[in-house]
């Protein structure tokens, strides 16, 4: 069985035609003072079950009202005689705060997967976590981060006739970057350049020098990052693989938040196109904002199909 508890949700519905099944009907309430319930209208007992909520901000709920009505239907599925439950995350919140870098700082991460874990779910699907390890290593179920860069495949095809490099925008992305660069020179079949780009965070504030490791110069090069929130990163470092000599860059992000200005700081020219995943509708981005015309939006539902088929195989 397959729940969406977003109201229109284009994932879900491309993710439900991947998987050849309708998706199953629910009931939610809302009281006047905002409290909510939510119930399956159809038998769950003794099935398996996926739940699909992406968790980002915005348009109707805030984080923590999705997680909250997320763990309230696993819990019911479970409570109601469900087999297995799996909870089908396209973009994962508070999954950046997964270590302590103040004094008496919250591992957010940590406290989520125990959420999870306490209302019964089964398995995680979640697409492009932060940091994987660290994903990884905080649940105690089974959860798996899809790697975005999987439906970005056209985007190389299309690409394939000139020099080729995959770039980090920061040093914590430079396994996330390599992985790419490994499926691109095994899917076209010839070498592909890489870069990371100089880039520190601290309370918020990010700081580059410009600096750029790896030879990019004349080449066309992807830009590949877990999310773009703001949109300062990716252009920070566009600007520097361009002054290395990049011929052109292409940002690419599992998840595009699109949050403060990033509509004005992702126009920027050193930008030439830029490409996201389904996984967060881009409704911050104004229709009429020039950014619009380079945007791209990749479906990572077939991703999601192939877990869900892996962890849920028919019979």
């Amino acid at each position: 069985m397959l729940f969406s508890l977003e109201p229109g949700s284009g994932f879900a519905a491309a993710l439900a035609g991947e998987l050849g099944v309708e998706i199953a009907a629910h009931e939610e309430r809302r009281f006047p003072d905002d409290e909510c319930k939510l119930r399956p209208l159809v038998e769950v007992g003794g099935a398996d079950a996926c739940v699909v909520l992406g968790l980002h901000g915005g348009p109707l709920d805030s984080p923590h009202d999705k997680l909250w009505r997320l763990l309230a239907f696993v819990a019911t599925l479970r409570d109601h005689g469900a087999r297995r439950v799996t909870a089908v995350v396209p973009y994962l919140a508070y999954a950046r705060k997964d270590r302590r870098t103040k004094p008496l700082d919250p591992i957010g991460l940590r406290y989520v997967a125990q959420l999870f874990e306490a209302v019964g779910t089964d398995a995680l699907i979640v697409l492009e976590a932060h940091n994987v390890a660290a994903f990884e290593n905080a649940f105690r179920i089974p959860a798996l981060s899809l790697d975005a860069h999987g439906a970005f495949g056209s985007l190389a095809a299309e690409l394939a006739g000139g020099p080729l490099a995959v770039a980090s925008p920061d040093p914590g992305g430079v396994k996330r970057a390599q992985l790419w660069r490994e499926a691109l020179e095994a899917q076209l079949g010839r070498p592909v350049g890489f870069a990371m780009v100089d880039k520190r965070r601290s309370a918020g504030v990010m700081t580059t020098r410009g600096l750029v490791a790896g030879d990019v110069g004349g080449a066309t090069v992807l830009l590949l990052d877990d999310l773009i929130g703001s949109g300062e990163t990716m252009r920070q470092a566009a600007l520097a693989l361009r002054g290395a000599g990049a011929a052109s860059v292409v940002a690419c992000a599992g998840h595009g938040l699109f949050v403060g200005e990033a509509a004005d700081v992702l126009a920027d020219e050193a930008i030439a196109r830029l490409l996201v995943t389904d996984s967060v509708p881009p409704f911050r981005l104004p229709s009429d904002a020039p950014v619009r015309a380079k945007l791209g939006i990749v479906s990572c539902a077939p991703l999601f199909a192939q877990a869900i088929r892996r962890l849920h195989p028919p019979g």
